[in-house]
């Protein structure tokens, strides 16, 4: 039985710090949103002994108070109703993909194409929910930093603290993480220099397909440079310079050269899609790289020197003739 005298407390651990109270209980006791917040405005929730706003930031080894009865409801809440005799089973969850660096507070993993980032509709799976599986105990459970698509291989951040992915999270925002992608495109690539690329893009939505087009909406900028060439296709190396759905392969579509196997924006086969995720470079020079797992034609050896997006020159609209050989931009309004 609940005693009224000595209410239930938790303390925030180093990983939890930084997030807001709602976020930290959320997290924590996996209870309704609604709920919590209803119990931290009526006073039933305290933070240090004292009444708190569900947006206050905890710090490590606040003291979080709780209503007597908050301890058996989040674990009622945990419970799993019990699986028919045919559907039960021992075997350990999915395996996590390779992983290529860690650190204390953070997981660099390459996952496989054919994965998903988060779990959704349609999706039984996802690195989300091995996450899950593999850590059911972590008061901060793992959580990916960014997203890629299914359909891309690749590099991929998770953070082990709450500290760690806003600082991820806010690097991407202010481009101070830099991401490079390899992918086979439909075509020859005319262009020798790397060149910056510049759409406006939107989502629109088709039932429940969702996809980008480009002609109106948030700016898309990434810069392209053409690795190899064969006779129908051609190697490209992206950095990414802002972060749209979609966005290389709307990008590189709407220049005429739709990735191979990218049926969804005009490739004339459907997949598998040549799309990976080949290098991340964090804010303190931290670097992580992975080569593609293509074979045979598509197979990579070696990863190209990172390009660099100050050494891009911007003559359009000045001199729209500007040699090839110079990098240039392009603009698709």
């Amino acid at each position: 039985m609940a005693d009224p005298d000595n209410p239930p407390l938790l303390e925030v651990t180093p990983a939890e710090a930084g997030q807001k109270l709602l976020q930290f209980l959320t997290r924590r006791m996996n209870l309704p949103q609604p709920l919590l917040h209803r119990w931290i405005r009526t006073g039933q929730i305290r933070l240090n002994k004292g009444r708190a706003k569900p947006f206050a930031r905890v710090a490590a080894h606040d003291l979080v108070r709780l209503p007597p009865f908050a301890p058996s409801m989040a674990a009622s809440a945990a419970e799993q109703p019990p699986l028919p005799e045919h559907a039960r089973t021992t075997s350990a969850p999915p395996p996590l993909p390779p992983l290529v660096a860690q650190t204390a507070s953070l997981l660099v993993f390459n996952k496989p194409a054919g994965l998903p980032t988060h779990g959704g509709t349609g999706h039984s799976d996802s690195l989300a929910d091995r996450l899950a599986a593999h850590y059911p105990a972590a008061n901060f459970r793992p959580t990916p930093a960014h997203r890629l698509d299914k359909d891309t291989s690749g590099l991929l951040l998770v953070a082990a603290s709450y500290a760690t992915l806003r600082t991820l999270q806010d690097a991407l925002q202010t481009r101070e993480l830099a991401k490079e992608y390899l992918c086979w495109i439909e075509g020859i690539w005319k262009h020798d220099a790397p060149l910056r690329l510049e759409h406006a893009m939107a989502k629109r939505y088709t039932g429940w397909e969702e996809r980008v087009e480009t002609g109106e909406g948030k700016d898309a900028v990434c810069i392209a440079a053409c690795l190899r060439r064969t006779r129908d296709r051609s190697l490209m190396q992206i950095r990414l310079l802002t972060g749209r759905t979609h966005q290389i392969r709307a990008q590189l579509a709407a220049c005429g050269h739709p990735l191979c196997g990218d049926g969804k924006y005009g490739g004339r086969s459907r997949g598998p899609i040549r799309l990976h995720a080949a290098r991340l470079v964090l804010p303190d020079g931290s670097r992580f790289e992975a080569l593609p797992p293509w074979e045979g034609s598509d197979a990579v050896d070696v990863l190209p020197p990172p390009l660099d997006d100050t050494a891009v020159t911007l003559p359009y609209p000045d001199t729209p003739a500007a040699s090839p050989d110079q990098g240039q931009t392009l603009f698709f309004r």
